[in-house]
């Protein structure tokens, strides 16, 4: 794995607990940990449970016993570690989103295309996607039980930057992140809304805005880590993002993304409105699915709330009995399965690069959008 922040953590909690709980076609060996920092990586490495440790991330991916790199750097450095990777035969997880531009996400996806001729495989890590609720509610739409989808919301909400003195991080400069809270937050709900209707955006028009342009500096220039300075530096991204978007079956969408939503924490949401029935999920209670069944007797009808736990739920079988809640750790764990079972049977895992590079494509079209003030502009 290269890379050792947040989703370092999250990451590798998947690899050590999925072929625990779950019957792997193969399992994960968490061989090397690879980071700039040698002390600080060595310490992450015997937290979460790494064999070894590396700074240098090309030298690793050279080596015979690296089946698999799993990418959770910034952004700016996806490109370059994940088109090595591929074409030095391993196996990629990348974080999302994809890339930081269009252009480096289309040069992945064609390193993917150029790996798989020889079975090697490669995913993006739209983690949410393993949510059992949101995993069911696919379901339920794809089985009809919502008929024909006619509208869809969907809002990922944060207030983690509602402090206009909390200082500079990576995720506040354009070149390492890609985008703000567009392509941090914003690109979930994209992948979301996608992946339960089963249909893909076409053409958005948005608008995108910085609330606060200017932050503290920290001692570490990347924002990875120090005290902050009293030198201010430019926030280069978004912090707000509101648009609409029309998917390829003519269904108009909204979707909203902002870290400046105070009293929102993780507050990832989307409803789904058909012709006889609707779902409605939220992260913040993510055991948890709202369905309306609209086909009931009007006196009995009304959104009901189901606990998404039972044996019979997506990934629910392999954890707990009934009613004992999963966390958001959960997700990372049914990543790591569904990668490991897609290339143990030589199968392409979802969501693939081709998948990321889609979404990147509407977080760019979004962006022309706003830098346009275009009314609609085409994915």
């Amino acid at each position: 794995m290269v890379g050792y922040g947040f989703m370092g953590a999250a990451h590798s909690q998947g690899w050590r607990v999925a072929p625990r709980f779950f019957e792997l076609a193969a399992t994960p060996e968490m061989t090397v940990l690879v980071g700039r920092d040698a002390t600080r990586v060595a310490t992450a490495a015997e937290r979460w449970g790494w064999a070894e440790t590396s700074t240098d991330w090309r030298e690793t991916i050279a080596r015979d016993d690296i089946d698999v790199v799993d990418i959770v750097t910034p952004g700016d450095s996806h490109a370059e570690i994940a088109i090595a990777a591929l074409d030095a035969g391993k196996h990629v997880l990348c974080e999302k989103p994809l890339a930081n531009s269009v252009a480096e996400a289309e040069a992945m996806a064609a390193a993917a295309d150029r790996a798989a001729a020889h079975g090697v495989r490669a995913m993006v890590g739209f983690t949410y996607r393993r949510v059992p609720a949101v995993t069911f509610a696919r379901d339920l739409v794809a089985a009809g039980r919502i008929g024909a989808v006619r509208q869809v919301r969907a809002q990922y909400l944060q207030d983690w930057l509602r402090d206009a003195d909390s200082p500079m991080t990576w995720r506040l400069d354009k070149e390492l992140a890609g985008s703000g809270s567009l392509g941090d937050i914003g690109a979930h709900a994209v992948d979301l809304a996608q992946f339960i209707t089963g249909t893909r955006l076409a053409s958005v028009s948005g608008v995108l805005e910085t609330l606060v342009p200017e932050r503290p500096l920290l001692a570490d220039a990347r924002g990875l880590s120090g005290t902050a300075s009293t030198e201010r530096g430019r926030v280069t991204v978004d912090d707000v993002a509101l648009f609409t978007g029309r998917f390829d079956d003519g269904v108009l969408g909204t979707f909203e993304a902002s870290r400046f939503a105070t009293g929102r924490k993780n507050a990832l949401r989307i409803e789904v409105s058909g012709s006889t029935g609707a779902l409605a999920f939220d992260l913040e209670d993510l055991n948890a699915l709202e369905f309306f069944d609209g086909t009931a007797e009007a006196t009995t009808q009304g959104f009901t709330k189901i606990l998404v736990t039972e044996p019979e739920h997506p990934y629910v079988g392999a954890w707990w009995p009934a009613g004992h809640m999963l966390g958001y750790e959960h997700g990372f764990s049914h990543q790591a399965r569904d990668f490991v079972e897609a290339v143990a049977a030589g199968e392409q895992p979802r969501p693939s690069f081709a998948d990321g590079l889609q979404v990147q494509r509407v977080l760019a079209a979004v962006e022309r959008s706003s830098a346009e003030g275009s009314a609609w502009t085409a994915v």
